[in-house]
């Protein structure tokens, strides 16, 4: 089998030819990604490139602005230096009223880290809310690239945001769950309203383009403890369910992205009717065993994961050979499984022990991943 081919028929719920082998966010195929241009990750990304399975992270280029709108509201920005980070800070000019934003990016660190968070009052969310929403347009153009370096050796994967993470990530983490939790009439309206432009954009962007599958991201801010499961069930389960449904109806298929505790909310995220599900991540992280989300899910959903980032950055070459062996023994039998971390390296240079721990988790992986 290709590894397109062996991947599709994994996330369709079947049974490949050995189990999928993803580095996740390092991709081997996408000439633009960092990873594919940083020569410390060279060696590294040679082994991804001959020896895995492919989910290119891409999407199509878009005018959002401001809240999934395109609507040109104003907007200033300053940046200066601060140590050995550049520190950005945003203003923007709504109908009611000014919004500041504050973010750092530190050097040789591709990641970007909010300080200072749009909104700190309710106020502050109607004030965002009052921008106009104006439908964006996105641009595909660069897909015939994308296609062309990645090919039959995986399989290109957009990436979403759910309305529930984009009404918390107004607030810092803390400040959102007490909006949640004290003014939830408040907070469904605010879900409720990023759900239609949500919804609106992501039909315009299938109009432009269909990927093979989208990352679904957001609802690991409303797992327990967080919020409880019957708000999970509530800002969680219906509008993943339509944008599922959605992606269906077009083709694709839909990966649900959670960290942390599952255990509690499983049943719903089965309802969402995802085709996937990841980083599935076992105690302390997360609160269930790989084997006991294979038990109870494991003939809906394709699940995805569980080896911890911090294994492969810190752990040894032994520790690293056991994980795979028991991610495999939890979830291989039956197919509708493919081994992966459960983040990726942001860090310049790699750090010789994280190349090392990810050659042999994938050495380890294929050995133990063949079906009879």
């Amino acid at each position: 089998m290709t590894s397109r081919e062996r991947i599709l028929a994994t996330l369709r719920g079947g049974q490949a030819d050995r189990v999928p082998v993803s580095t996740y966010e390092l991709v081997g195929w996408n000439s633009r990604a960092f990873e594919n241009n940083d020569p410390s990750y060279r060696v590294l990304m040679d082994v991804i490139r001959e020896k895995t399975d492919c989910l290119a992270m891409w999407g199509p280029e878009s005018n959002a602005r401001f809240l999934e709108s395109a609507y040109p509201v104003e907007m200033t920005v300053t940046e200066h230096r601060e140590g050995n980070a550049t520190v950005c800070h945003q203003t923007v000019h709504t109908p009611k009223g000014p919004l500041t934003r504050s973010y750092k990016i530190f050097d040789n660190v591709h990641t970007t880290w909010v300080t200072d968070h749009w909104c700190k009052s309710l106020d502050d969310v109607d004030k965002a809310l009052s921008v106009p929403y104006e439908p964006v347009t996105y641009d595909a153009s660069d897909r015939a690239r994308i296609d062309g370096e990645v090919g039959d050796r995986g399989i290109i994967m957009d990436g979403l945001a759910d309305p529930l993470w984009m009404a918390a990530d107004l607030m810092e983490f803390g400040q959102y769950t007490v909006w949640a939790l004290s003014e939830t009439d408040h907070f469904a309206r605010t879900v409720e309203m990023l759900h239609e432009r949500c919804m609106e954009n992501l039909r315009r962007n299938l109009a432009a383009n269909v990927s093979d599958l989208y990352r679904i991201c957001g609802p690991e801010y409303a797992t327990p403890p967080y919020l409880p499961p019957e708000l999970f069930d509530r800002f969680v389960t219906p509008y993943v369910k339509e944008m599922t449904g959605l992606l269906h109806e077009k083709g694709a298929l839909a990966r649900f992205h959670c960290h942390g505790r599952i255990g509690q909310v499983l049943d719903m995220i089965v309802e969402t009717g995802a085709d996937a599900l990841d980083p599935c991540e076992a105690p302390p992280d997360g609160d269930i065993e790989l084997a006991d989300v294979k038990r109870r899910a494991g003939n809906r959903l394709c699940l995805c994961g569980n080896l911890q980032l911090k294994l492969l950055e810190h752990g040894s070459r032994e520790e690293v050979r056991t994980a795979v062996a028991a991610c495999m023994n939890a979830a291989k039998k039956g197919g509708g499984y493919i081994i992966l971390p459960t983040a990726a390296p942001i860090n310049t240079p790699l750090a010789g022990k994280t190349e090392e721990n990810y050659i042999t988790f994938i050495e380890t992986a294929l050995e133990c991943g063949a079906y009879d």
